[in-house]
């Protein structure tokens, strides 16, 4: 069947990165710099968003958070983030936290 990724949204991708340099027998866990993939669903196609600094360690240019990519994820979902919520412990808290998130509007169709 053809067209499917119209109303299907891939993701690949994680909360955190590796450091680009060995450590040990691996590497370390990283925040400051991470790589995700979408596809389908209301992205835009064959484009690259941000970028690393030289040595791959630190996000510098159009800087993303996860709780970006969940209120993109819940926009195109029809969901309005900072309005839905749910109860946690007797309070109303929101899948995108409690800091700012942005619908990420440049990555969308």
């Amino acid at each position: 069947q053809r067209d499917m990724l119209k109303d299907t949204i891939v993701v690949f991708g994680s909360e955190f990165g590796r450091t680009p340099m060995a450590q040990g027998n691996g590497r370390d866990h990283h925040l400051a710099g991470f790589t995700m993939w979408f596809a389908g669903g209301g992205f835009k196609p064959g484009i690259s968003y941000g970028a690393t600094d030289e040595l791959g360690y630190h996000a510098v240019e159009d800087r993303v958070s996860v709780h970006d990519v969940h209120a993109t994820l819940l926009h195109l979902l029809g969901i309005d983030h900072a309005r839905f919520t749910y109860k946690f412990q007797g309070l109303d808290s929101k899948l995108t936290g409690v800091e700012q998130a942005n619908v990420l509007s440049n990555l969308l169709t």
